[in-house]
């Protein structure tokens, strides 16, 4: 059942002070508290569901308040801090309130490295609690002591240790209110073990609410809509975290109403209604080359809630970054609206810079009246074609039509359904083939982060228990992390676990085939028996070798009543939607000047990109 956040309690107020005071949010606020009863107090003010940890000595007295003094807050003890606090970004990414996870001093925090990391690059709220030794030993090299605010600076938007356990209220506030303003980020809270055993008096804290960057004058919009009529091949770009279905709607009616072409940044592609025709595809990696070349041809690119960053601006190959549009001024007029001004005119000098709310800018653009030029509707038409040639079923190598799957897969889901990629060249024919409806349906880590997908699938089926929550995952991947079924077991977190198990690490085989002359180090995986390995954590198991036994084998998983796992045997062949590997080898024996080693493979489409 999902947690619900509980309504603060209220006991009479101290002789003085009103008790219709808003900060007054606990009924023991000035009675006495240990720091680990004020943390968790605090914890719950801000409505937080669930927090994801492995236990640790040094934050044993907060997880026991928490659980104690707040019983609907749902404590999950995770196998790996990795995956705990992937499963915290994963919650942030997918609620836009900052994910808690609880992690011990060092090696806990060093383990959790990875998802901090994640949820900084990929802009998700998460505030990570680090215990940490007694402040009478600090600055000692005491057992499993480090200096986290050094290591996390680099990858949060603050770090911040809490000294005395009387400010707990005024620092977890502090916390809350930056992880959620301006470009959502982690937040790491270092806390001594010896804080949370100190008792004080201390008033609780008001629920924190994000400051609002507000919306765009009408003098810039004004200036989006002159923009717009002076162009014949106007773009837009829409992509970051915090959308609204509101912001959605005004968007799309803003793109539909003016015949403009709308792409979505990468791992973002669930903010635009695939089915409407003005969507015409995703930015990145594994972006559609002809996308691209459309992209380059066009006159005005309207950019909201994204940076132009590394990924956004991939323009052919792999990972060729900042390429897609010139340097240091594009040769199109560009627009780009942020609710931050850090990464307006960070790297590309745009023609208008705005500060405002994804919400509020689209709200107001789909207040204007309609341009009306019909060369947009051929152009949008145009760019439309190109995204329906893309996800058209292509032929696939081996025994299992990955095409068909995703399409199959894509009809038999409800829209709602929230799909979990990892991160690989797998991952092209879920992104390429199957298609999103509504918002808050993808998740996948934009950081390129390997084994994210299995934490953040369990995360999202315990964030939204009511909902069908499907994980798409290399063998590689679900190696790195695959210890969280575990956990997806003991807290009936029944999500269907996808393995694409091909025996290989296919990005880099891609990066060896093209550029070792097909010298193999180390991709190649000596792999368990995953069906059985599922089976023994007490998951469904499945194994599928051929197209036509994975939809009852899908059914099978669904009507479990338990977390269910399917290995899918991939041919080797089968590395990526745009190429195989026998049309990697093909080339390269061109490129030598010998003769072919022999039929090339069924690999669809373009060479362009490796992941």
């Amino acid at each position: 059942m999902k947690a619900t956040r509980s309504e603060p309690t209220r006991s009479p107020a101290p002789a003085g002070i009103s008790s219709a005071q808003p900060h007054l949010q606990e009924g023991n606020s000035m009675s006495t508290r240990t720091g680990a009863q004020v943390l968790a107090d605090e914890l719950a003010l801000n409505g937080t569901e669930l927090v994801y940890h492995v236990p640790g000595e040094s934050f044993l007295l907060a997880l026991d308040a928490v659980s104690t003094r707040h019983p609907d807050i749902r404590t999950i003890a995770c196998r790996h801090e990795n995956g705990a606090a992937q499963m915290a970004e994963a919650h942030g990414k997918l609620t836009g309130r900052p994910g808690v996870a609880f992690v011990t001093r060092s090696p806990g925090a060093t383990n959790a490295v990875n998802g901090v990391h994640t949820a900084y690059q990929d802009s998700s709220p998460m505030i990570l609690v680090v215990g940490q030794v007694r402040r009478s030993i600090l600055e000692r090299e005491a057992f499993m002591s480090y200096d986290f605010r050094t290591m996390f600076a680099p990858m949060t938007k603050w770090v911040g240790q809490i000294d005395a356990a009387e400010r707990i209220p005024e620092l977890v506030q502090r916390a809350w209110a930056t992880a959620t303003e301006g470009r959502p980020g982690p937040v790491v809270l270092v806390v001594p073990e010896d804080v949370l055993e100190e008792t004080t008096a201390v008033l609780s804290g008001r629920p924190a609410s994000r400051t609002s960057a507000g919306g765009p004058t009408a003098s810039q919009i004004e200036e989006v809509r002159a923009h717009l009529e002076a162009s014949e091949h106007p773009l837009v770009v829409v992509g970051g975290s915090g959308w609204t279905d509101r912001g959605r709607g005004a968007i799309q009616d803003f793109a539909t109403k003016n015949g403009v072409p709308v792409v979505t940044t990468f791992r973002r592609r669930d903010i635009i209604d695939h089915r409407l025709d003005c969507y015409a595809g995703e930015i990145g990696i594994g972006s559609n080359p002809a996308l691209l070349d459309h992209i380059r041809s066009s006159d005005f690119v309207l950019v909201v809630n994204d940076a132009l960053n590394d990924v956004n601006t991939i323009g052919a190959g792999y990972m060729e970054g900042f390429t897609l549009f010139a340097l240091p001024h594009p040769q199109q007029r560009v627009v780009h609206v942020l609710p931050y001004g850090e990464d307006l005119n960070r790297v590309f000098q745009v023609d208008l810079a705005i500060v405002s709310e994804a919400e509020e800018f689209a709200v107001a653009l789909a207040g204007l009246p309609a341009v009306g030029k019909p060369g947009h509707a051929e152009w949008t038409a145009r760019l439309r074609a190109t995204q329906v040639a893309e996800s058209t079923p292509g032929p696939c190598p081996g025994p299992i039509d990955l095409p068909g799957v995703m399409t199959w897969l894509r009809e038999r889901l409800p829209e709602d359904a929230i799909v979990v990629n990892d991160v690989g060249a797998f991952a092209t024919w879920s992104q390429r083939y199957f298609s999103h409806s509504r918002l808050h349906t993808q998740l996948g880590p934009i950081s390129g982060s390997m084994g994210y997908s299995v934490p953040a699938a369990v995360s999202a089926k315990l964030t939204h228990p009511e909902r069908t929550v499907v994980n798409f995952v290399g063998d590689g991947c679900f190696q790195m992390s695959g210890e969280e079924i575990a956990t997806a077991a003991q807290y009936g977190a029944n999500v269907v676990i996808i393995v694409f198990n091909n025996g290989l690490y296919g990005t880099i085989r891609i990066h060896e085939e093209n550029r070792l002359e097909g010298r193999a180090n180390g991709t190649d995986l000596g792999n368990p028996d995953f069906r059985a390995l599922a089976q023994a954590h007490g998951l469904h198991g499945e194994r599928v070798e051929r197209t036509e036994d994975f939809a009852p084998a899908f059914e099978r998983a669904l009507a479990a009543g338990r977390p269910a796992l399917i290995e899918m045997i991939v041919d080797p062949d089968a590395v990526h939607t745009r190429y195989s590997l026998s049309d990697l080898q093909a080339r390269r024996a061109a490129r030598a000047g010998q003769p072919e080693a022999g039929e090339a493979g069924a690999g669809a489409g373009s060479a362009g990109d490796d992941s």
